[in-house]
């Protein structure tokens, strides 16, 4: 690992860039001396009430609906180990590594601002987990806000439960040995504060920032591909026109279209061929822009949620002259409505694309050959991907609902007001998935539809992509097995290094 590739906190702002960096991309992740100090003050306090017999939730006394229950000596380690324990009872497909990954480096970053009161040895052993790539398995349903996930996560340091570690999946006090790392003994509060927080919801949300913001681009230049393939009117990206309505997300997609269609002789021996084009031809800029609009909006959620700090208590000052406060920190409703919002955004996205490559494929509008083979009736040709299309976008329109609308009433009474953040941001991980395989679909039939067009040159921009896929996918001269087709298109819109290798000036 490169000195590049490493990530430290210090106490600056943490970016969604820096979460992606270690948990995709497997940046080694540090604290600074500063963020140390910042730790062992807050487990100082910890130390200081704990000596003191002071009464402070989470810290001496029960959980939740067992809050005025007061503990003491030996109990309180008891109560961070049984905390662990108890909550880490989620069911379901487990998460991938990186979204593991992304969640442990926000509660680490949580940890890092000394307002939590968690021991030094629990953030080692946290980075640790990241830095050997021991990976908790961790089920991926079951919270109303955090606890479950961040509690299989826990367990792991206690050596209890499963994990990913060297391609393989082990027991956790397995890998713990190979690496020569000793479970973790936890004290007072350390548990409380390995269940607590947001990091669930916000680590998830930066994973899917960085795939929307890669998708928001690719969607410019397929949806360039549609529009030319179809012939449409570039009056309506005329830049005059576009600033009329002052969108900072509009005016970058008309930029980009502009770019992406310079000099196609498809486009100027196109012009007045109709008054107008369909709604989903020539919105691209106010669609487009209104999703990239949201993105911005979330991105200030997100990180500002990432550089807060969300456990429940929280510890203010120094041992000597200190206070804790119970609040609700912890509740991450800013981040559910981001990733809400970001769902329905995702969701639009796919919509315009499956309208636009539906217009590709239908003989009534194209002006290309039916179901854009060269055979129609002995080929069926592009039909039924199109259907494709339309179940994915039908499933985004469930995803679409608001979590954050579905408050349910926990711990006897004592939490009754829910964000569900984190199946906010799960379901926006699958809306996201769905897609990518509609732009997928959209980009197949886009590239397939230039195969009878290709006599004119095409745009700057959008021969480049045309010529990208073919590196991938052969023109379709008879029907074949597309199932592999969409899967080689998916590929290259995953890969991170795509669009802007390609073209350069896209944002």
């Amino acid at each position: 690992m490169s000195q590049a590739e490493k990530i430290i906190i210090t106490g600056a702002p943490l970016h969604w860039q820096d979460v992606v960096a270690v948990a995709r991309h497997g940046a080694v992740l540090e604290l600074s001396n500063d963020a140390w100090a910042r730790i062992d003050n807050a487990q100082a306090i910890v130390q200081r009430i704990v000596a003191s017999g002071e009464r402070a939730y989470g810290v001496n006394t029960g959980l939740g609906g067992l809050s005025n229950v007061s503990l003491q000596d030996e109990q309180l380690s008891q109560l961070s180990r049984n905390t662990l324990l108890s909550h880490a009872c989620g069911v379901g497909p487990v998460l991938a590594d990186e979204q593991t990954r992304a969640i442990i480096c926000a509660a680490i970053h949580n940890y890092s601002h000394g307002k939590s009161g968690l021991h030094r040895r629990v953030v080692e052993g946290l980075l640790a987990l990241l830095n050997r790539g021991i990976t908790p398995q961790v089920p991926s349903q079951g919270s109303v806000g955090y606890l479950t996930h961040m509690a299989h996560v826990g367990i792991a340091l206690l050596g209890v439960g499963n994990v990913s570690y060297r391609g393989q999946i082990t027991s956790a006090q397995q890998a713990l040995a190979e690496e020569g790392l000793q479970p973790v003994q936890l004290g007072a509060k350390d548990g409380l504060c390995l269940v607590n927080g947001t990091p669930c919801m916000t680590g998830l949300s930066c994973l899917a920032i960085a795939d929307v913001t890669r998708l928001l681009r690719w969607a410019d230049v397929i949806g360039a591909m549609s529009f030319e393939a179809q012939r449409g009117q570039i009056e309506a990206f005329d830049a005059e026109i576009i600033a009329l309505k002052p969108h900072p997300g509009m005016q970058q997609v008309g930029v980009n279209l502009r770019g992406l269609l310079e000099g196609s002789e498809v486009i100027a021996s196109s012009k007045g061929i109709r008054t107008q084009d369909a709604l989903s031809i020539r919105s691209i800029p106010q669609v487009h822009g209104a999703a990239r609009d949201q993105l911005e909006h979330a991105i200030r959620q997100v990180e500002a949620e990432l550089n807060g700090c969300t456990d429940n208590p929280l510890l203010l000052g120094t041992p000597d002259n200190f206070r804790v406060m119970s609040q609700a920190n912890p509740h991450g409703q800013s981040v559910a409505m981001a990733a809400d919002l970001l769902a329905i955004a995702m969701a639009e996205i796919g919509s315009i694309a499956e309208r636009r490559l539906d217009r590709l494929v239908n003989p009534h509008v194209s002006g290309l050959p039916a179901f854009l083979v060269a055979n129609p009736g002995v080929n069926s040709g592009m039909m039924i991907v199109q259907y494709v299309a339309a179940s994915l976008c039908a499933e985004n329109r469930q995803l679409a609902q608001p979590a954050v609308l579905d408050n349910y009433i926990t711990s006897g009474l004592q939490e009754d007001h829910l964000s569900m953040g984190t199946n906010a941001a799960l379901k926006l991980h699958r809306a996201l998935e769905n897609c990518t395989q509609i732009l997928a679909i959209e980009y197949l039939l886009a590239a397939q539809a230039f195969e009878f067009i290709k006599e004119q040159r095409f745009g700057a921009g959008t021969d480049v992509a045309w010529r990208l896929l073919r590196e991938k996918v052969p023109a379709y001269d008879q029907d074949r097995w597309l199932a592999p087709d969409i899967a080689a298109a998916a590929s290259v819109l995953k890969d991170p290094k795509l669009p802007h290798d390609v073209l350069p000036d896209l944002h």
